[in-house]
């Protein structure tokens, strides 16, 4: 049986070429990046640059605005929790949303109980914030706004440049979880006034355990404490030996990020053919802009689990990957208004540029197919086909 992996908003198959570029870097050239009194190091040294340098192009930055993580999660706490002890002349007050990553709500909650204060914008039934509520909510001791560029679970996008120019206009700091935006769409710091931006590797084919985190320079310094003390890796911000075959995988695969526009045709042709033959389903987020690679759908009166063990060829997932074995429902449908029983019956597909036709036709069949099954022995269907529930 050959697997169908659809849960790339998870993370994704790492790309021939980016394995090809870290080779080398866990074989041969093994040298710290910081012993540079010899050929081995400096050879590290050399290619932790270059790998800069390339996540800086693609992302309309400079050298010296990336210093790289192990990835998203670690950004969001070194952020989160240095932002609110370095300016806490200023104010304690952060702005956020509802459906936020775990890492930056989870950072917030923590946050709170040091007597840092949280405003939590509220989404509507699609996923998105109104911009009014962001301007109320900005006051003068606001020091900073988290909002991610796409959610993770439903594709829905944020208007992060607008969000941008707010923050700007009002002098407060903008930091953007951009982790699922990158790879499916351009983004270009040179024209988006984002001052502190987080990704990850492994969602754009690249290795996991290693991410980058942008903090913008400007006259007057962003101040982002170390959240990780030791050596004086990247300029103080981040000790401990750098992780030189990740950071040579992400920078390669930042160089070949693509989306291929098919993708999004592939995801639109999955959805009208469960719409067409699979009845009471909701596709959440789908009258608001969305990744073209997310699809985030409701089979009413049927568990995902259910669905999910009954098509163990397809690779899919209930919600976050951070989420898993969680018994709560998913935090972003809830926000979005959605009742538990709706919110446990939801199955999140993410393609990649590696998804293909033929595999998208196979599990539209597939998912068509099993829900009929189990809904034709569910007893609970049958009351909702009586209409004796809604």
């Amino acid at each position: 049986m050959e697997l169908i992996y659809l849960d790339n908003n998870a993370t994704t198959k790492i790309d021939d070429q980016v394995f090809e570029a870290m080779l080398p870097f866990l074989r041969e050239s093994y040298g710290n990046a910081s012993s540079i009194q010899h050929q081995l190091g400096r050879a590290s040294q050399t290619a932790v640059e270059h790998a800069r340098s390339q996540v800086a192009t693609c992302l309309g930055a400079t050298e010296k605005e990336i210093i790289f993580t192990s990835g998203a999660t670690e950004s969001i706490n070194m952020v989160l929790r240095g932002i609110t002890s370095a300016y806490k002349g200023k104010g304690n007050h952060i702005i956020t949303c509802k459906t936020e990553h775990k890492a930056v709500l989870t950072t917030c909650r923590l946050l709170e109980k040091k007597g840092i204060k949280i405003t939590y914008l509220p989404v509507n039934d699609q996923g998105e914030i109104d911009l009014d509520n962001l301007k109320s909510a900005i006051q003068s001791d606001t020091i900073l706004v988290c909002l991610m560029a796409a959610n993770n679970e439903t594709g829905v996008l944020h208007p992060i440049s607008d969000i941008a120019k707010i923050c700007q206009e009002r002098d407060t700091l903008f930091f953007c979880d951009a982790t699922q935006l990158i790879g499916k769409s351009e983004i270009n710091l040179t024209k988006i006034p984002i001052d502190i931006l987080a990704l990850s590797g492994h969602k754009i084919h690249g290795p996991k355990g290693v991410g980058a985190l942008y903090i913008r320079r400007k006259r007057k310094p962003i101040q982002v404490p170390a959240l990780i003390s030791g050596g004086g890796q990247e300029n103080d911000l981040r000790g401990g030996t750098l992780h030189v075959s990740g950071i040579v995988g992400l920078g390669k695969a930042m160089e070949i990020a693509s989306f291929p526009p098919y993708i999004s045709h592939y995801r639109d042709y999955l959805e009208q053919q469960l719409l067409d033959h699979i009845p009471a389903i909701i596709i959440h987020g789908s009258a608001a802009p969305r990744l073209g690679n997310t699809s985030s759908i409701t089979f009413r009166h049927i568990k995902a689990s259910e669905i999910m063990i009954a098509m163990p060829q397809l690779a899919l997932s209930a919600g976050s990957a951070c989420s898993a074995g969680l018994r709560d429902p998913s935090h972003v449908l809830k926000a979005m208004h959605l009742h538990d029983e709706d919110a446990f019956s939801t199955i999140r597909i993410s393609l990649s540029r590696y998804t293909t036709k033929q595999e998208i036709e196979k599990t539209a069949q597939l998912l068509i197919q099993v829900v009929a099954q189990l809904r034709a022995n569910s007893p609970i269907w049958q009351l909702y086909e009586q209409g004796l529930i809604t």
